[in-house]
């Protein structure tokens, strides 16, 4: 397997680096996520609207 087109064992270790990087961003944003039925997530306030 010497071919050009086979990826070398730096370029393997390297992408999977970033994909185990990329998991751990989405684990971390799924961890953080606020639900949409969560009743202390603020609302927007369009008292403002009222006064036009």
């Amino acid at each position: 397997m010497t071919g050009e087109d086979s990826p070398s064992r730096g370029e393997q270790v390297e992408a999977a680096e970033r994909e185990a990087a990329k998991q751990r961003l989405l684990d971390q944003a799924e961890k953080d996520r606020v639900p949409t039925d969560d009743p202390t997530r603020a609302v927007p306030d369009r008292r403002w609207k009222r006064d036009r």
